[in-house]
Order: structure tokens, then C-alpha cells, then sequence
């Protein structure tokens, strides 16, 4: 009788020690993603982050649509050169300034045969109607294709994912904002605002990063960064 117990209690441990480790190996391939930083998948601040340099291979990840679609980018078939721009989410007022002052090149980076990814860590549902009214209007019609990070596989990838504090969740609350499940409350996670232009062979050609999410890349920069990359 204590043998089959003992028996059963042992069948029970290999079956609990393997689901653990099973979930144990999903979660370190959600963080890796391909070539991403599995080592610093999240830094404890936005100062601390170590992002992927000019020169190295883009990482592969996976984003949703707003139909809640997923979409996967594959660095390794692109047909031609990617910039990705990664912004905090729609609550944030710096990111909004950003998009709208964007409008005025982003046909003209179109027309170089340039695709430019918007990635946000908001959810699906929330990736326009959380922007400002003005911003929404004034990029409707430029072809803006904003994607949800919000399970911030993207942003980890990048090595730009970061620990955010409950000062500033707290505060989006307090607003009143919507920030369930995005990438704040899903993971504690936000990215610090990035842009990245792949070439088409699936190399980080240009990064722009900058810990203080106050700072972004000026319009004018950008399509002389698309300009470069199409050379």
C-alpha cells in the first residue's frame, strides 16, 4: 500500500516538475522573441535599458491589428525597408504631439517605398480611439498602420521594455484612463519611446532612443532617415 502511494505520490511530482518547466520555457521564449534581449528582457528603469545597436539584426515579433489580428513581423522577408516607431500608448500627450507633427512626411516616406509600424502598448480596440481627437484627425487618410504591443513582445525584443512605477500607473487611474490590459497593466511594462529603421535585408540601420519620453525624433529627421535607407 505505501509503495503504490509513494509510487503515485512520485507520478504526481514528474507530471507537476514537468508542466513547470514547460511554463518556465514558454515565458523565456515570449521574452527572447528571436534575437532579442532574453538576458534584459526588463529593465528596472528607463535609463537601464540595453536596446539592439545599427548593425545588428532586427528581432522578429508578434503584434496585434484592431481587429485583434495578429500580425507577424519576419525581418527575414521583409520586401522592403521598415521603420518601426514604438510610442508609449494614446494617454500619453507627448506621443500624441508626436504622431501629429509625423503627418506631414509620412506620405513622402511612403513614396520612397519606405513602410513605416506604428507600435503602441495599448490594446487592440484602443489603438485610435485613445488618441487626442486632433491627433485622430489629423492622421486620417496618411495610411497610418498602428499595431498593439500590448503584450509588449515587441518592446522586449527591442531591449526597450522597462519596469513602469506605480506612481505612474497610479496616476493614468487617477486621470480616469484607460489602461486596462495594456501593456502597463498586463506586464507592468512600458517601452521608452524608439524608432528603428530595418533595411531590407532585415539590419537595424538608424535608432533613436531616448529615456526621456519627452524627447522624439523630429519630423523632418525621420524622412531623412527613410531617405538614407533606401540609398
Amino acid at each position: 500500500m505505501w509503495k503504490l502511494f509513494l509510487g503515485r505520490l512520485d507520478l504526481r511530482s514528474t507530471i507537476i516538475s514537468v508542466i513547470s518547466s514547460a511554463m518556465f520555457l514558454s515565458l523565456l521564449c515570449s521574452l527572447s522573441m528571436q534575437s532579442g534581449h532574453a538576458d534584459v528582457a526588463v529593465a528596472d528603469s528607463a535609463q537601464t535599458i540595453e536596446p539592439l545597436q545599427v548593425g545588428q539584426s532586427a528581432p522578429g515579433f508578434e503584434v496585434e491589428t484592431v481587429d485583434q489580428k495578429p500580425m507577424i513581423f519576419d525581418p527575414h522577408d521583409l520586401e522592403q525597408p521598415v521603420i518601426v516607431i514604438i510610442f508609449r500608448g494614446g494617454w500619453c500627450p507627448y506621443c500624441n504631439m508626436h504622431l501629429s507633427e509625423l503627418r506631414t512626411v509620412i506620405p513622402q516616406i511612403h513614396a520612397l517605398g519606405v513602410d513605416i509600424l506604428f507600435l503602441s502598448g495599448d490594446r487592440p480596440e484602443l489603438l485610435y480611439k485613445s488618441l487626442k481627437s486632433d491627433t485622430q484627425e489629423a492622421i486620417d487618410g496618411l495610411g497610418y498602420q498602428i499595431l498593439s504591443d500590448a503584450n509588449a513582445q515587441a518592446a522586449m525584443a527591442f531591449g526597450i521594455a522597462f519596469k513602469a512605477s506605480d506612481r505612474t500607473i497610479d496616476r493614468r487611474r487617477m486621470k480616469g484612463q484607460d489602461i486596462a490590459d495594456s501593456s502597463m497593466l498586463r506586464h507592468g511594462i512600458l517601452p521608452v519611446p524608439a524608432v528603428f529603421a530595418i533595411d531590407q535585408d532585415g539590419v537595424i540601420a538608424f535608432t533613436f532612443i531616448e529615456a526621456d519620453y519627452k524627447v522624439r525624433l523630429s519630423a523632418e529627421e525621420l524622412l531623412a532617415v527613410a531617405t538614407k535607407i533606401v540609398q
